[in-house]
């Protein structure tokens, strides 16, 4: 069974920057490699928005919110997932998830203010 876990979450002043990581474990085998792997976000409320995508063979897609601003990418070798954030603005806050083949890591909760 495959288990995601996200990192790199926190505060960051309107204008800076985070990077979140998303590492799969478990007997995940070469499933990651196989996978499109996705960054979700949910501010308060029940709606969860993709932000972005990208496939095994590397496409990626964006939100219009966040392009020219986000950048996903992935390290197959280390099955793991990344996404580069800059010039964050206090609408970015929310909790992010990354996602794969249904399977959801727990979060991190990602803060954009004075």
């Amino acid at each position: 069974q495959v288990q995601l876990v996200e990192s790199g979450g926190g505060w960051v002043q309107p204008g800076g920057s985070l990077r979140l990581s998303c590492a799969a474990s478990g007997n995940s085998g070469n499933i990651f490699s196989r996978l499109t792997m996705a960054w979700y976000r949910q501010a308060p409320g029940p709606q969860r928005e993709l932000v972005a995508s990208i496939t095994s063979g590397g496409i990626t897609n964006y939100v219009d919110s966040v392009k020219g601003r986000f950048t996903i990418s992935r390290d197959n070798a280390k099955k793991t997932l990344y996404l580069q954030m800059n010039s964050l603005k206090p609408e970015d806050t929310a909790v992010y998830y990354c996602g794969g083949a249904s399977i959801w890591g727990q979060g991190t909760q990602v803060t954009v203010s004075l």
